[in-house]
């Protein structure tokens, strides 16, 4: 069966480059083991970033045995999406590329807020 994103057609990749998913797979593929919901394909900023490690969650220094490289501003990660509410009810949340935000990130949070935080390439 073919995922979905937020959009109602197939997902697509988030990033190789860092490799993100809670799957490492790429994608905002989710499982029931992943109670995160790393379903928020996001384009991270340096707010952002500091407002997650304000939180306890350091997206910034390396965790080799994860497999995580450490995110800079610009880079796209596969965030919680209840991480990604909490930033916007803080004012920091980060763009999001809908085509890759899982569907499931509809179950936290509002597809028109979603939407007014879409990423769109310059």
């Amino acid at each position: 069966m073919t995922a979905l994103n937020v959009l109602g057609t197939p997902l697509r990749a988030c990033s190789y480059d860092p490799l993100t998913g809670y799957l490492r797979d790429g994608c905002c593929h989710t499982r029931p083991d992943d109670t995160g919901s790393h379903v928020v394909c996001a384009r991270v900023t340096a707010e952002f970033l500091a407002f997650s490690k304000a939180r306890g969650n350091d997206l910034v220094t390396p965790r080799p045995q994860w497999r995580f490289p450490g995110l800079k501003p610009g880079d796209r990660w596969c965030l919680c999406a209840l991480r990604w509410q909490e930033a916007l009810d803080a004012g920091c949340a980060p763009p999001v590329v809908l085509e890759s935000c899982h569907a499931r990130a509809l179950e936290h949070v509002a597809l028109d807020d979603l939407k007014a935080h879409a990423w769109v390439k310059a």
